[in-house]
């Protein structure tokens, strides 16, 4: 499965916190992470979208990805 160029981000303020959902428009894989508002709109996208490429890598090699994601 090829890298995704075209993903859909929702940033949904809930409380102290940000849900941010990633989508790959091409197989409608998607991700989510919780994170801090203060850490800033741009960071918490970027996570995002590093987490929906890791786990759509380690589909793509036939692995079973590990809960969360190292930074």
């Amino acid at each position: 499965m090829p890298v995704p160029t075209r993903i859909i981000v929702e940033m949904i303020p809930q409380g102290n916190f940000i849900k941010v959902s990633a989508v790959c428009e091409d197989t409608g894989r998607e991700v989510s992470i919780v994170g801090d508002p203060r850490a800033g709109n741009a960071a918490l996208k970027a996570l995002a979208v590093k987490k929906l490429k890791y786990v759509m890598s380690k589909q793509d090699s036939g692995q079973t990805p590990r809960r969360g994601i190292e930074v």
